[in-house]
């Protein structure tokens, strides 16, 4: 398990990506303020206090098992990404699929790690440093979900909002399978929605405008 002796700004958002919260949901577990995350998002070489670090350490230990996991793989894949090694070597990048089933999309109920309750999202996976994204969407949609997809189109990427991870986003066309959950660990339940009904279990302001577009079309 990676133990982190020094905290800045870039570690303590792969915790809160690790944990699944928002600015405000970690910055409440911290006992902070809002704006002492959104800060760590802007400039993640940015050193916190001691007192701060002192809360880090604590929350990170408190963690359950599988969100230490989660914070050990991110932070592994940075590291890796940051030292010196082959061409190729790439940040953290998490490949996120859009998979269209006529009038519907793909959604996975994530299993938060504290009492705030369930989280609905895209499938998605970590695209492992060398690894093309194309067949990290494909792969882990079907190691999550059960369904067999096909890449359509490049919707774009972005620095999530509320993680700070680098996102890459397609646009999927479903193939075969049936949608089930795959992983109980990390997902509580796989659901089709319809397209006009995605913002009643994602929040608008979070969805890249990209992916919007597509899932107003036709609807």
């Amino acid at each position: 398990m990676d133990v982190i002796e020094l905290w800045n700004g870039r570690h303590a958002c792969l915790l809160q990506s690790a944990l699944r919260l928002t600015n405000e949901q970690f910055a409440a577990r911290l006992g902070i303020a809002v704006r002492t995350v959104a800060a760590w998002h802007a400039d993640p070489a940015v050193v916190p206090r001691k007192e701060i670090q002192q809360l880090l350490d604590t929350v990170h230990e408190k963690a359950p098992p599988t969100a230490r996991q989660r914070f050990a793989l991110l932070v592994s894949a940075e590291r890796g990404a940051s030292a010196p090694g082959p061409a190729g070597a790439q940040a953290l990048r998490v490949a996120i699929a859009v998979v269209i089933r006529d009038s519907e999309v793909l959604l996975v109920c994530r299993r938060d790690d504290d009492a705030t309750g369930l989280s609905w999202q895209f499938p998605a996976g970590v695209i492992k440093p060398g690894a093309r994204a194309e067949t990290a969407t494909v792969r882990e949609t079907l190691d999550e979900t059960g369904v067999h997809c096909a890449i359509r189109q490049h919707l774009g990427n972005r620095l999530h909002p509320v993680t700070g991870v680098q996102c890459e986003y397609f646009l999927c066309e479903y193939l075969a399978g049936q949608a089930t959950n795959s992983d109980a660990v990390e997902n509580i339940d796989v659901m089709w929605v319809p397209r006009n009904a995605v913002t009643r279990f994602i929040p608008v302001d979070t969805i890249f405008p990209p992916v919007l577009a597509v899932l107003e079309e036709q609807t």
